[in-house]
């Protein structure tokens, strides 16, 4: 994929959810190539900023609410090359499961030791500094 691709579709956005430390992740039923679990995230809609889009995400696939923090960072992803935008956010209030059934075959809280097991490939280097600095 091009960069130009990257423009012409609706950018990513991904929740980066911590919380009691452990950080949110979810398994699609169908996986975009090696991406099996990853964070909460969808298409941004238009006229959405990309912390909203983050926060209706996870509410849509995990029933959770959740809070914006801050923006994290933004690249085109290396293995699907979407705009990508990584927000840290914070539970307001509920509990986590797969609301959205459609999408989602399941969820997990996963430990600062546990990532790589998730997620071989390594993550976003200013997703990981995120998650070094608040699950340790």
């Amino acid at each position: 994929m091009t960069q130009q691709n990257a423009n012409e579709r609706p950018g990513i956005a991904a929740a980066i959810v911590v919380h009691e430390s452990r950080v949110l992740m979810v398994r699609r039923r169908v996986s975009e190539g090696q991406l099996s679990w990853q964070f909460p995230a969808g298409e941004v809609e238009p006229g959405e900023t990309r912390e909203d889009a983050a926060v209706r995400e996870t509410k849509e696939e995990t029933g959770l609410d959740v809070a914006a923090v801050k923006l994290l960072g933004e690249r085109v992803h290396p293995k699907t090359g979407r705009l990508m935008s990584y927000t840290a956010c914070e539970v307001a209030g509920g509990t986590a499961y797969v609301a959205d059934t459609d999408e989602l075959a399941e969820l997990a809280w996963v430990a600062h030791a546990d990532i790589p097991e998730y997620v071989p490939y390594g993550l976003y280097e200013p997703v990981q500094q995120h998650l070094d600095a608040t699950l340790r």
